[in-house]
């Protein structure tokens, strides 16, 4: 049976770190106006340049068919949904005298999915998704805010550079790009 609904491009997943914590000591009400402000946030700033397969809890996921994937323009993406959180969880903190201890981190993979349809939802499937969902549970990262771009999509773009300041090279995986520099363990 040939499938012809297989497609290479793009998973991206923005996703919370701190969240569970934040569930269980926030108030229902609060937690939810919350996280649906900053999620809506995410996918303002998105603007449709990713196509969004399903949103669970504090994660998107997100999607685009691409060919050619550009790492300048992926990267340029995270930074400002990032600058865009970081400004909505100030606000939103300020608003609500409250704190709000989440940060953002992105996964970003690169390979063959296919996607199905389950009555009103298109759900993606295939191993790039589910090496995707893997990658978040990672536990290679110095700090929680960053993105960790795969090796797959590294070596699917053309436009990488791999510098020292704020990346850290795993060759198993890829490379970690932290938001702020990386403290110095003394």
């Amino acid at each position: 049976m040939k499938n012809t609904n297989i497609h290479e491009g793009i998973i991206l997943i923005p996703d919370f770190n701190g969240f569970t914590e934040f569930v269980f000591n926030t108030k229902l009400y609060t937690g939810q106006y919350i996280v649906r402000e900053l999620l809506s946030t995410l996918l303002e700033v998105n603007d449709q340049h990713f196509d969004i397969s399903e949103i669970e809890g504090d994660a998107i996921l997100f999607y685009k068919y691409d060919s050619k994937p550009s790492f300048q323009t992926v990267s340029k993406l995270l930074n400002k949904m990032r600058n865009a959180f970081n400004r909505k969880v100030k606000e939103l903190s300020e608003v609500l005298n409250t704190s709000i201890d989440l940060s953002l981190k992105f996964i970003v993979n690169y390979g063959k999915f296919s996607q199905y349809t389950l009555g009103n939802f298109k759900k993606l499937y295939g191993p790039t998704v589910v090496e995707a969902h893997q990658l978040l549970k990672n536990n290679f990262a110095e700090q929680p805010s960053y993105a960790l771009f795969s090796n797959s999509f590294l070596d699917k773009t053309n436009d990488f550079e791999n510098s020292s300041n704020g990346q850290l090279y795993l060759p198993e995986v890829g490379v970690i790009q932290y938001f702020e520099k990386i403290k110095q363990h003394i």
